[in-house]
């Protein structure tokens, strides 16, 4: 009976607050106490304890809205993304904190929310996937750079980078190259500078690879070759594979560079026939 005295004592002891989102963050520190001291002795799950704990998630929320500040250079649509993990580190932060810690409230959600913002880039910022290790070099590369940078005046090498890391120069070669991982632009997405105005990402890189064009006379070629016998597939391999000259070929068969030159020349001619043919 005592104990169900002392606890209606302390939840009827704050009256209702009729915005919470509005209280100002120093009233918010001083009524956070209050709030987490009634969540300490009420029910979970009971309205009261529910009550408790939504009116300490909206008068916090200044907290995310501070720590979202620093994220200040991305766009309005992700902006509202950073706040909403946020919302969840306060509500985490919330359901583990005890007065008896002896710590700010304030100073134990901090970390907790900024932890779900990291996450959050962590996970979604990437635009393909790359190991936790070359993600976390990526960051350590860039402090690594701009601080050699303003001490040298000029890009720093990759072994000074190498240095300071502590890392091996194979490491810091690659951690650059996932860094490369971290945006990406479709082909499609339009650029600026084009005659007609409409120019996409794909008219300005890349060029027609010459080598396509052969891919069908080496797939109707390659069974020809098959049914040569193994010196003339041996020939054709040394030649044009292996880019020998005809002196070289010669000196591997026995015979003379002008004896070669007739034997490629007379497989040259089969193959072209059949090409023909094939077509």
């Amino acid at each position: 009976m005592t104990t169900t005295l002392q606890t209606a004592e302390r939840t009827t002891a704050i009256p209702p607050i009729v915005d919470p989102s509005k209280v100002a963050p120093r009233d918010a520190r001083e009524l956070s106490k209050l709030f987490f001291d009634q969540l300490a002795v009420l029910e979970e799950g009971t309205p009261e304890y529910q009550y408790a704990r939504n009116t300490l998630i909206e008068m916090n929320m200044s907290l995310v809205r501070f720590a979202a500040g620093r994220f200040r250079s991305r766009g309005p649509q992700e902006m509202e993304d950073i706040v909403q993990v946020g919302m969840i580190g306060l509500i985490k932060a919330i359901d583990r904190f005890e007065l008896t810690r002896e710590v700010e409230f304030t100073s134990f959600a901090v970390p907790y929310i900024v932890g779900e913002m990291k996450r959050f880039f962590r996970d979604t910022s990437w635009a393909v996937h790359v190991p936790r290790r070359l993600q976390e070099a990526r960051v350590q590369l860039a402090r690594a750079t701009e601080e050699l940078h303003s001490r040298l005046g000029r890009t720093p090498t990759t072994k000074e980078l190498s240095e300071l890391m502590s890392l091996p120069e194979a490491e810091v070669i690659e951690a650059r190259v996932a860094s490369n991982g971290y945006n990406s632009a479709s082909l499609d997405a339009a650029v600026n500078g084009g005659e007609d105005g409409e120019s996409a990402l794909a008219d300005f890189i890349g060029a027609d690879d010459v080598a396509l064009e052969l891919v069908e006379d080496f797939h109707a070629l390659a069974p020809m070759i098959a049914e040569l016998d193994e010196r003339d597939r041996q020939i054709i391999h040394w030649r044009f594979v292996d880019e020998l000259a005809q002196k070289e070929i010669g000196e591997r068969l026995g015979c003379s560079q002008m004896h070669v030159s007739r034997l490629i020349t007379r497989l040259l001619a089969r193959l072209r026939e059949g090409m023909l043919t094939s077509s």
